[in-house]
C-alpha cells in the first residue's frame, strides 16, 4: 500500500491525517471522517444508518434486538471504511439510548468489538456541552441557546462566545416523545410543554437566537426552505424568524406528512418524526422565546473534536481558515491571495471607505477566495465561482455573508454590475453589503490585470492624494510597463463605484 502522501490527490491538503467520529445515537448510527483535525473541518466521508436504537425504549427500557443487529452491522462496516480511509484517530461516542437501556452494557460490549475501539458513553450534560461546542466551532461568536434534538433526548445549553452555562437534558427526542405519547400528537405537545414549563432556561433566549442541532430539526428547516422558495439551499446558518414560524409548525403537526407542500425535499425515513420535532420546537418558541431559529449542521461530533483542539487552534477564525485552505487548493497563488488582503485594506483606508469589523472579516475571506475559479471556462467563471462559494461547507458565516462572498467573486469575473443581471442570491444581501461586493469585485478586476495573479508586487503599490482631486495609484518606475489601456479602463470603472476620480502613474 502506498504512503499516505503518495495516495492523496492534489485536491487534498498535504500533511493532514484523517480523523473520524462514530456517533451511536438513539435514532441513527453515523460515521463522519474529516480531512484532518483542524479549526475548520472538511468532511471526507459521511454515512448514517437509521437503526432506531431508541425506538420503544420508553415502554420496555430495552434496546430492540433488530435495532441492535442493524447498529452492529453498521459499526462493522464503519470499522472497515475507517481502515480504508487510513484514519489516524477514530472516536466512537454513544448517547441516550445506549446509556439508559437495561441491555445497554451488553450492546456496548458488542459494539466495541464491532468498531474495534473503546466507546465513550456521553451523559446528558456531555451531549449538551459537545452540541454547544459544535455551535461554537461553526458560528462566529454565537450568543443564544443551543438545542440538540436526538432520537432519545433534547439537550439545552447557553452559549456566549466561548462560554457555556446552564446545560440540561430532557426526554423529548423524537423517538422518545413518540413513545411517551403513544403516537398521540396532542399528548406529545402536553408532555413537551410540561417539561419546558419547569425548565430553568424559561425566557432565557428572549431576543437571542436558538441554535437548532439535530437531523429532525434540519429536515423541518429543509421543508420550510422548500415552501419559502428560498434561493440558497444550504442548511447551516439557515434562519427562520420566530414571529413567522408558528403557522408553519402547526401545518406540520396537523397535516399528513406525505401531503405537505415541499415534502419531497425530506427523505422518507425522516418524515415520521417531523411532527414530533415540530411539537418540541413549538415549546421552544413558547417558553424560551427566541428571536429566531438558526440551523446548525455542526453538533456533538464536531463539538467533541473542537474540545480536543489547543487554545491556539480554537482562537482561530474558522471562516478565514476555510477560505485560506480553499485558496491553497484552488488559486494560482495563495501568497497573492494573502497580499490581496493587505492591499484591499490599504486601498479602503486611503479612499476613506469605512468598514465594520464584520465587513473587514468578510473582505478578508473574499480576498482569499478571489482566484479559486480560474480553471473554469471564461464565459462561466463568475457563475461557477458564485456557486462554489455560496454552497461551500464554510463555517462561521450566515447566508447574507455567503451571498456577499459569492457575488464579490461573480463581479470580479463578470464585470457587470447592472441590477437587472444579478443572480437570485442578491435578495439575501442588504444594499450596503451589495455595494461593498461591487466595490471589492471592481478592485479585484484592476488588481489582477496588474499582477497576473502572482505575488511580489502589490506591496509596492501605494495611493496618493491628487491635487487635481481624488487619488492616484502610484507604481514604482520599474513597474511602469504594467500601465495600459485595459487596467486604466477598469480603474475608471472602480472610480465610478467609489465616487472619486482615480488615476494611475509611475514615479
Amino acid at each position: 500500500m502506498p504512503e499516505m502522501s503518495e495516495a492523496l490527490g492534489q485536491g487534498r491538503l498535504i500533511g493532514r491525517k484523517p480523523v473520524g467520529v462514530v456517533d451511536i445515537g438513539s435514532n441513527s448510527v453515523r460515521l463522519v471522517i474529516y480531512e484532518g483535525h483542524s479549526r475548520s473541518l472538511t468532511v471526507l466521508f459521511n454515512e448514517k444508518i437509521l437503526s432506531g436504537l431508541g425506538k420503544g425504549l420508553a415502554q420496555t427500557n430495552r434496546l430492540d434486538q433488530s435495532a441492535v443487529d442493524s447498529a452492529l452491522a453498521a459499526l462493522r462496516r464503519f470499522r472497515r471504511i475507517a481502515d480504508q480511509a487510513r484514519i489516524g484517530d477514530l472516536y466512537p461516542l454513544a448517547t441516550a439510548a445506549s446509556r439508559e437501556a437495561t441491555n445497554g452494557p451488553e450492546f456496548l460490549e458488542a459494539a466495541e468489538e464491532a468498531i474495534g475501539r473503546p466507546i465513550a458513553i456521553l451523559s446528558g450534560a456531555d451531549e449538551a456541552r459537545y452540541a454547544a461546542e459544535g455551535v461554537m466551532s461553526g458560528f462566529h461568536q454565537p450568543n443564544g441557546i443551543v438545542g440538540d434534538l436526538g432520537g432519545g433526548s433534547l439537550e439545552l445549553v447557553r452559549v456566549q462566545g466561548d462560554e457555556l452555562s446552564g446545560g440540561l437534558t430532557m426526554p423529548l427526542g423524537g423517538l422518545r416523545l413518540q413513545d411517551l405519547a403513544n403516537g398521540d400528537l396532542k399528548a406529545a405537545q402536553a408532555i413537551a410543554d410540561s417539561h419546558f414549563q419547569s425548565c430553568s432556561l424559561v425566557g432565557s433566549a428572549d431576543d437571542k437566537p436558538f441554535f437548532a442541532v439535530g437531523g429532525t430539526w434540519r429536515n423541518l428547516a429543509k421543508l420550510h426552505m422548500q415552501q419559502s422558495s428560498y434561493p440558497l439551499h444550504v442548511m447551516h446558518g439557515y434562519t427562520m424568524p420566530a414571529a413567522k414560524l408558528e403557522k408553519f409548525l402547526d401545518s406540520v403537526v396537523k397535516g399528513d406528512p406525505e401531503k405537505l407542500s415541499g415534502i419531497e425535499a425530506v427523505s422518507k425515513s425522516r418524515r415520521s418524526l417531523l411532527a414530533f420535532g415540530a411539537i418540541t420546537l413549538k415549546s421552544v418558541l413558547k417558553y424560551l422565546k427566541p428571536s429566531e431559529i438558526v440551523v446548525s449542521a455542526l453538533g456533538v461530533r464536531e463539538g467533541y473534536l473542537h474540545s480536543l483542539l489547543s487554545a491556539e487552534e480554537r482562537a482561530k477564525d474558522p471562516l478565514i481558515e476555510a477560505a485560506r485552505e480553499l485558496a491553497i487548493l484552488r488559486s494560482r497563488s495563495p501568497d497573492h491571495a494573502e497580499e490581496l488582503v493587505a492591499w484591499t485594506a490599504r486601498t479602503f483606508e486611503a479612499l476613506g471607505v469605512e468598514e465594520t469589523e464584520e465587513e473587514k472579516r468578510l473582505r478578508t475571506a473574499a480576498c482569499l477566495l478571489a482566484d479559486i475559479g480560474w480553471r473554469a471556462h471564461p464565459d462561466y467563471r463568475g457563475l461557477q465561482a458564485l456557486s462554489i462559494i455560496a454552497h461551500a461547507a464554510f463555517p462561521a458565516i450566515d447566508h447574507r455573508g455567503r451571498a456577499y462572498l459569492g457575488l464579490t467573486n461573480y463581479f470580479r469575473h463578470e464585470g457587470t454590475f447592472a441590477q437587472a443581471q444579478l443572480p437570485d442570491l442578491e435578495t439575501l444581501v442588504e444594499p450596503r453589503l451589495l455595494e461593498r461586493a461591487r466595490m471589492l469585485g471592481s478592485l479585484f478586476r484592476v488588481t489582477y490585470l496588474m499582477t497576473a495573479s502572482m505575488p511580489g508586487i502589490l506591496d509596492r503599490f501605494r495611493w496618493a492624494q491628487d491635487p487635481r482631486g481624488g487619488f492616484t495609484l502610484i507604481l514604482p518606475r520599474d513597474l511602469e510597463g504594467l500601465i495600459g489601456a485595459r487596467p486604466e479602463g477598469r480603474l475608471e470603472q472602480f472610480a465610478k463605484i467609489v465616487g472619486q476620480p482615480l488615476r494611475m502613474e509611475a514615479r
